[in-house]
């Protein structure tokens, strides 16, 4: 197979139509062009060029070549360019799609802008279904079942969700000893936004209770509302991770919260992954993986 060399002089001798003109601009001689080129039509045992006196011109096959050999000097322009832009670190635009209640990315995206500061975040917070492709993102994180949509996924880190109430709501009402008796209750129901349904309780049937309290789609309000008493919620563990710490509220059915669930980003399939994408990718694992909310109860 020829070099490369060799492949970027055929090209050369075809955009210049001429051995004489590509010898010039190579500093070479006519007759070291014409025997390079006859060499490259020896070894493919096709004919690249017809020659006269005065013309010099591409066979079929020649043509045939010349296509591929651009895509192939193409390609090495294009890897060299990238090696000498990650040899200064990754550097771009990425447009990421995260869940709206993201408080538990907000560190980890403080500590990748100072890590890569040459890195531009474009961030859209949403809990509702986006084409990753069609839609713009670079990558998009969620979390539970995913179905099989061709996009490349790795796993973050997984969470516990929890029932809590107020301590305040507890002294009026009672603490529930059994999921089924959650009936009762006052209940702060979360609903999905794609979906319009409500998100399911962890009770024997698989159901949500009645609903007797509140529904919406923001984790913030129902947080607010459970630490004002004003009923029970079912939360992701972190959060309300301070909210516990400070007595403000207390769970609820530890034993029938067990379920854990993941976060997962993911991406469109490519051969070709951009630096500055593989390295956010790698950064959310390695700060979410091991130090992520599973262990947080």
């Amino acid at each position: 197979m020829d070099s490369l060399g060799s492949i970027a002089m055929f090209v050369q001798v075809a955009d210049s139509g001429s051995f004489s003109a590509t010898a010039r601009q190579l500093g070479l001689s006519s007759s070291a062009v014409g025997k390079s080129v006859a060499r490259m039509e020896a070894r493919l045992g096709a004919r690249l060029f017809r020659r006269s006196t005065r013309h010099l011109s591409l066979t079929a096959e020649g043509e045939q070549f010349l296509a591929r050999c651009r895509r192939i000097l193409a390609e090495v322009e294009a890897a060299e360019q990238e090696l000498s832009v990650s040899s200064k670190g990754p550097s771009g635009r990425l447009r990421i799609s995260l869940p709206r209640y993201s408080g538990l990315f907000h560190e980890v995206m403080l500590q990748f802008m100072r890590a890569y500061p040459a890195i531009e975040l474009d961030l859209d917070f949403s809990d509702g279904l986006v084409n990753v492709i069609s839609d713009g993102y670079d990558a998009v994180v969620r979390t539970g079942a995913l179905e099989d949509s061709g996009l490349t996924r790795r796993r973050l880190c997984g969470f516990r969700r929890l029932l809590v109430a107020a301590p305040s709501y507890l002294e009026l009402f009672g603490r529930p000893a059994l999921p089924s008796e959650l009936a009762k209750h006052v209940c702060l129901h979360y609903r999905f936004p794609a979906t319009g349904r409500l998100e399911r309780w962890p009770l024997a049937a698989d159901e949500v209770p009645s609903v007797n309290g509140l529904v919406c789609n923001s984790v913030e309000m129902r947080v607010f509302l459970a630490v004002q008493g004003q009923g029970i919620a079912y939360l992701p563990a972190f959060t309300v991770e301070r909210e516990l710490a400070a007595g403000q509220l207390v769970g609820l059915l530890d034993e029938y919260t067990q379920e854990s669930a993941s976060f997962w980003v993911l991406w469109p399939s490519s051969s070709h992954l951009p630096s500055r994408l593989r390295v956010f990718i790698d950064f959310l694992v390695e700060k979410l993986e091991n130090g992520g909310p599973e262990t947080r109860t």
